[in-house]
């Protein structure tokens, strides 16, 4: 199923810059841009806690109400703060309904493979994919059931099934996920009473012999 475009109403972005982007976070806004068809670039604001709700979600496509129009946007790149948790900056590409584009969907593994019973742990390997698609039939993810996985079976790129009309952009024999037993290895036992290996160093000279006596008993006592 497509993604439904995102209802946003934006403004335009008069004052720019890091003291003012950081002046509008504080007050609950995001900045943004919009770019593409051989349009100016238009800074713009938008309301920062419904613009993020939609991108949790896996919006891709926005309606953007800007000065009384509305046109379609692709999210072409979402800026986090540091520590990569707080959204700080979008940028939208104009496009067209009839349009396709290049974006990056998640892959979500639904069910249990049988493979558990027999000691096997689904490991997933790819966690999102690049695909091309009309802009209109963006997909929420790509979808796999894993219930008929046994150990040691793989599922690779060629075998997902994608909507129609929704092309996979990577190598198809890429490696999606797989079923593995997860071998535990032990520690090597340490030997009961086994003697400390010897330090080998230079013999001493004359003298140091004694002052290496003294100088044990002072170390222990630190310890």
């Amino acid at each position: 199923m497509a993604v439904q475009t995102a209802q946003v109403t934006a403004k335009p972005r008069s004052e720019l810059g890091t003291r003012a982007n950081r002046r509008l976070r504080d007050s609950g806004l995001l900045p943004g841009v919009i770019y593409g068809h051989k349009e100016a670039v238009v800074p713009v604001t938008l309301p920062r806690k419904q613009v993020v709700e939609h991108l949790n979600h896996g919006a891709h496509l926005f309606d953007l109400s800007l000065d009384g129009k509305s046109e379609k946007v692709l999210v072409k790149e979402v800026q986090y703060d540091h520590l990569g948790i707080e959204v700080i900056h979008v940028d939208f590409a104009r496009v067209s309904l009839d349009e396709k584009v290049k974006v990056t969907v998640p892959v979500e593994l639904k069910g249990t493979p049988k493979g558990e019973a027999d000691g096997g742990v689904l490991q997933q390997i790819i966690n999102e994919l690049e695909v091309e698609c009309l802009v209109t039939e963006i997909p929420e993810a790509i979808r796999h059931n894993v219930n008929d996985m046994a150990l040691n079976d793989v599922v690779h790129i060629k075998d997902l099934k994608f909507p129609q009309g929704v092309k996979a952009l990577q190598d198809g024999d890429l490696i999606v996920a797989t079923v593995k037993e997860i071998l535990e290895v032990a520690p090597a036992a340490v030997e009961e009473g086994a003697a400390e290996p010897e330090v080998i160093g230079r013999k001493p000279a004359e003298g140091e012999e004694a002052a290496a006596e003294g100088a044990a008993p002072a170390a222990e006592e630190k310890k």
